[in-house]
């Protein structure tokens, strides 16, 4: 999983650096405090499963990084990380399991989602206003662990998935202030799966400091995963939403 995020994100700085010279840098992070909800189940002729979550809420970290350019035919870039996680309770048989797991069965999921994003710029800080486009190819790292007890041996097992997701982004900055309005989402359906991921923050830049710009980030966010596997087996539909805040750095 590493080897691909670190070919994937090559190639995405590697174009932009190469083929342009940057006009601007921005970069972020901070904690996303998430509720978690929803279940994963599975049926193998007679075999089945369902995780259901318990979890209230949880504290993860974020990370972001935008690369823009003045070449209009080259996309810019913006890099992304975060981290879900939930706690639940496991009963039955799922693929891997070698017994099935007697009911109420502690278990918990950890997802961790590296981002490559091209987009192009449709409006560019026009009247304050600026409206992105792109494609985001998101690689998604899951792995579930079952606990041990007395009659289950426990499980624990890693997939990783590649989506890629339609990805729009609109931003205003008020004028006269340093703060900005900006929203951006992603989204894909295919073969009776939906995914997407959108977010909704105000930020405010201290723009009395020279070269380097810091600014304070608030916001919103909502991920949905409802998959469903190629052989039609396991099906997951978990949500993770709530309150985000993180520090950004303007070059």
């Amino acid at each position: 999983m590493k080897k691909i995020l670190t070919a994937l994100t090559s190639i995405a700085v590697l174009t932009s650096t190469l083929s342009a010279d940057i006009a601007r840098l921005e970069a972020g992070g901070g904690i996303w405090q998430e509720a978690p909800s929803g279940f994963m189940s599975y049926d193998d002729f007679g075999a089945t499963g369902r995780y259901t979550s318990t979890e209230e809420s949880q504290t993860n970290a974020y990370a972001w990084m935008l690369i823009k350019h003045p070449i209009p035919v080259i996309p810019n870039i913006r890099l992304e990380y975060a981290n879900v996680t939930d706690s639940g309770i496991v009963s039955g048989s799922f693929d891997g399991f070698d017994t099935p797991a007697p009911a109420n069965t502690p278990a918990t999921i950890d997802v961790t989602e590296y981002d490559v994003i091209p987009y192009y710029n449709l409006i560019d800080n026009t009247f304050w206003i600026t409206i992105d486009v792109g494609v985001d190819i998101r690689v998604m790292e899951t792995k579930y662990d079952v606990s041990q007890n007395l009659a289950f041996t426990g499980y624990s097992d890693t997939t990783s998935l590649v989506l890629p997701l339609a990805y729009l982004r609109g931003r205003v900055e008020i004028p006269a202030t340093n703060i900005g309005l900006e929203a951006d989402g992603k989204y894909i359906t295919y073969s009776g799966s939906t995914a997407y991921d959108i977010r909704a923050k105000v930020d405010y830049t201290l723009g009395f400091i020279p070269v380097v710009q810091p600014a304070l980030e608030v916001g919103y966010r909502i991920q949905k995963f409802d998959l469903v596997s190629d052989d039609e087996k396991t099906k997951m539909n978990l949500d993770f939403a709530g309150v985000y805040a993180g520090f950004m750095l303007r070059f």
